[in-house]
């Protein structure tokens, strides 16, 4: 099937994902089209309309999911929208790529993956670091038995408070909207990829806090998780007021006869040193960015044009939805995600409760 794409939501995400759909499309790497943008604000809409030269504008989302020429929805509003819109697209078969985090509360991310299940239809959602090159390399490199059983990963997560510069938006404040702060809004990419890497979470143990005061709305997540392989885990995730510092993820994993740190969430160098190594090693960005081909099957052609953090889930969704198989991560993914955010919210609530996750 060839996907006809349209776009709800014109705001900071819904720029990147315009951008991938379109150059892809653009420069034939993915037979697909982008025809039609959704945003309340039409002359946010008409931009992105004249960029790409999009057939349908407009600022009701019911026209683009119920038009004849989009097949496929990207759903890129904030995300208290994201549920019903969701809902809507499912019910009417077309395939959805939502951003994340699904939806404010587990309740409603379960709704929502029963819908597209039952829907029959292709789902992704926006956990992008499932496909940056660094973990994927990472992922492959800590697969080998010599390097032991896994003890414990720490990991630290800090950016700026999202409500300035370049977001260009401030709902990420209101808990009505966002539904909590820096752990689902942001560290869901966190807790998905700690499940990648070191598998099923056991149980979680966490506190939360609220420093810039806004209601409903942490700005401090720090957690402690039991892995059902018998390592743990620390989770460290900061929204502070410090605009020009760089965003950053340092996440550290410690065998019993390996280390592994790495300081970028999508491209960049992985550091490691093993029983073996006889001292420190560097698997360089260069070489990290050549593995990742060989992992994902990916020619260069492909690869250097498609190469940012977003356009590389935008291709892997449509390309699925050609090839008619599942995409990846899709709402499945997610919702196990969901479930992690909302024992590590029980846990808060309850002072630091032991919470027990189902295997």
């Amino acid at each position: 099937m060839k996907p006809h794409v349209g776009i709800i939501g014109a705001g900071f995400i819904g720029r990147f994902h315009a951008r991938g759909v379109h150059g892809l499309t653009k420069l034939g790497l993915v037979d697909a089209t982008y025809v039609a943008i959704c945003d309340r604000d039409i002359e946010r809409a008409e931009n992105f309309a004249r960029i790409a030269n999009l057939d349908l504008v407009t600022t009701d989302p019911d026209e683009l999911i119920n038009s004849p020429d989009v097949n496929t929805v990207y759903v890129c509003t904030p995300t208290a929208e994201h549920k019903d819109l969701v809902l809507q697209a499912a019910a009417a078969g077309k395939h959805i790529f939502c951003e994340k985090p699904l939806a404010k509360t587990l309740t409603d991310a379960q709704e929502m993956f029963g819908a597209v299940r039952s829907a029959g239809i292709r789902h992704q959602v926006g956990l992008i670091i499932r496909h940056a090159p660094i973990f994927t390399v990472l992922r492959q490199l800590i697969s080998d038995p010599e390097l032991g059983r896994l003890m414990t990963v720490v990991f630290r997560d800090e950016q700026a408070f999202p409500i300035q510069g370049h977001y260009l938006s401030d709902w990420r404040k209101d808990v009505a909207i966002a539904g909590g702060g820096t752990l689902i809004e942001h560290s869901i990419h966190d807790l998905d990829l700690l499940t990648w890497l070191a598998g099923d979470v056991a149980s979680v143990q966490a506190q939360t806090r609220n420093f810039a005061g806004h209601e409903g709305i942490e700005d401090l997540a720090s957690v402690t998780l039991s892995f059902a392989n018998g390592a743990t885990g620390q989770l460290a995730s900061i929204w502070h007021n410090m605009e020009d510092r760089a965003a950053s993820r340092y996440l550290e994993l410690f065998f019993e006869h390996g280390y592994f740190a790495v300081d970028k969430d999508f491209f960049g160098s992985i550091r490691y040193e093993t029983s073996a190594s006889h001292g420190p090693q560097e698997v360089s960005d260069e070489e990290v960015r050549r593995r990742y081909l060989d992992v994902v099957g990916l020619e260069k052609d492909v690869y250097d044009p498609a190469l940012n953090r977003y356009s590389l889930a935008d291709y892997f969704f449509l390309k699925a939805i050609i090839e008619e198989r599942d995409a990846h991560p899709g709402f499945d993914v997610a919702l196990r995600a969901h479930e992690l955010v909302d024992a590590v919210y029980r846990s808060a609530a309850e002072d630091g409760r032991k919470i027990e996750l189902d295997s």
